[in-house]
């Protein structure tokens, strides 16, 4: 690593281009076979396929920021994580509306949304907090006290509670990979290693000889990757990537625990990023698939048969490369490959040789996604990643790839078409409203975030 300011020549460069290992290396890498395009996916063109009788009036975007921020503490590389999710209620009614009357009175489009938002700070390396013994247990607390204190309705579920709904379909297997979170924290260790350790409800005590706080949200394991002496920039993305999934799960949870599961007939959840739940806490994707599985047969009952509609939008990744990679222009026939207004379905087998190349016989994304993908080019060219979630078994064979197994396909490509934004290239406008709610001026927020911390830490 350079020092601070210190530039690098070209010599090395020269060098390493050069030399023999590398150059044997990037000839030994296997690559892809360019013959191999969507043409070799189920292609389902919008106007195939028919919609259902319900058009989405509404849309909740739901979208998250992070940014890691130094204070002062008196110990070196000392941090905290600010982390904010916002969901944006937009009436798609009155902005169809306002859309026919261009143009746009920009005030009068505001009012159209609704905004809401979970913020927070995380401590990071060197930040302790009340008498915690470590950043690593500062952590544990706050992450504990923020969710039980979050809730959509004031007389609705926390999301603690919603979130503990969901640690009941932990799988086993995974405690036994958990160790307690103090262990190793001490000249003796405090559990011993031959008990195991068991996720229990809301706040309780270690039974060892230290008794030291125990949560459930411990259950996450996102302490687990934090560095005790450098930043930890994936710890707080982590977390933002389970409040923005929660918070699709406490939404449909408060809306049925309220008895207006009916309002579904018309409402669209999009939400950035893929339907997935990475890392450390990936098991909660398996008990986010089950729990909307539940929620879908119970909205069932109040919307004519019609599954919920959710879609994860992928911004940026492999798969979004694969797809403009793909969708090259041919001069000849004067357009691009792809279609417009046209959905491929993809495959494990596709996937695999195309764009995560693997030979495990183990579907791709089996322990991490509770949703499965398809790119679609939008009637106005956009290009777009995204997923619709499991919501019964036959979704998840990705050996094949029909529109049965893509819940409410078609007015997932409908609404997409009536989303698209020209803001930005294969961008969609609520993704845009929830990230400008939820996202923190790089330089500006740093400083303002940098000066409230340091006047936080003289009042402690």
């Amino acid at each position: 690593m350079p020092y601070e300011g210190e530039l690098a020549g070209y010599e090395p460069l020269r060098r390493v281009a050069n030399t023999e290992r590398i150059k044997t290396l990037l000839g030994r890498s296997k690559v892809r076979d360019n013959k191999q395009s969507v043409t070799h996916l189920p292609k389902i063109e919008r106007a195939s396929i028919e919609p259902s009788k319900y058009e989405p009036s509404m849309v909740i975007a739901i979208d998250g920021s992070t940014i890691p921020v130094e204070v002062e503490t008196g110990y070196p590389g000392a941090e905290m994580g600010y982390v904010t999710v916002a969901s944006v209620f937009i009436d798609l009614e009155k902005a169809r509306k306002l859309d026919e009357q261009r143009p746009v009175n920009p005030v009068e489009f505001r009012k159209t949304q609704s905004p809401e938002s979970i913020d927070s700070a995380f401590p990071g390396c060197n930040v302790i907090v009340d008498k915690e013994i470590s950043a690593k247990s500062s952590l544990r607390k706050v992450l504990y006290e923020l969710m039980e204190s979050v809730r959509i309705f004031e007389d609705g579920e926390s999301l603690l509670d919603t979130y503990e709904a969901l640690l009941a379909f932990k799988p086993d297997r995974n405690e036994d990979k958990q160790k307690c979170p103090y262990y190793g924290q001490y000249d003796n260790n405090c559990i011993d290693e031959k008990q195991k350790f068991r996720n229990q409800k809301r706040a309780y005590y270690c039974h060892c000889m230290y008794g030291r706080p125990l949560y459930s949200t411990d259950a996450l394991r996102i302490h687990e990757g934090m560095h005790p002496d450098s930043t930890n920039q994936s710890v707080f993305t982590e977390i933002m990537q389970i409040l923005e999934r929660l918070w699709i799960v406490h939404i449909l949870r408060n809306l049925e625990a309220k008895g207006w599961m009916a309002i579904l007939r018309k409402v669209a959840m999009v939400v950035d990023g893929p339907l997935a739940v990475f890392g450390h806490p990936a098991w909660l994707s398996h008990a986010i698939k089950m729990e909307l599985n539940r929620l879908n047969e119970a909205a069932k009952e109040f919307t004519d048969e019609q599954d919920i509609l959710i879609i994860g939008i992928e911004k940026t990744g492999a798969f979004v490369n694969h797809l403009t990679q793909i969708d090259y222009f041919v001069p000849e026939k004067k357009r691009n490959i792809i279609p417009e207004q046209t959905a491929y379905l993809l495959t494990d087998d596709y996937i695999k040789r195309n764009i995560v190349y693997s030979e495990s016989k183990r579907p791709y994304g089996r322990q991490t996604y509770f949703g499965r993908k398809f790119f679609y080019k939008t009637r106005s060219g956009a290009l777009l990643v995204a997923t619709l979630p499991f919501l019964n078994e036959a979704h998840e064979d990705l050996a094949q790839a029909h529109p049965s197994q893509f819940p409410r396909l078609a007015d997932a490509m409908a609404l997409l078409d009536q989303l698209v934004s020209v803001q930005h290239p294969n961008s969609l406008s609520p993704i845009i409203t929830a990230h400008a709610e939820a996202s923190i001026p790089l330089n500006l927020g740093k400083r303002v975030l940098e000066k409230m911390a340091r006047e936080l830490m003289r009042k402690m």
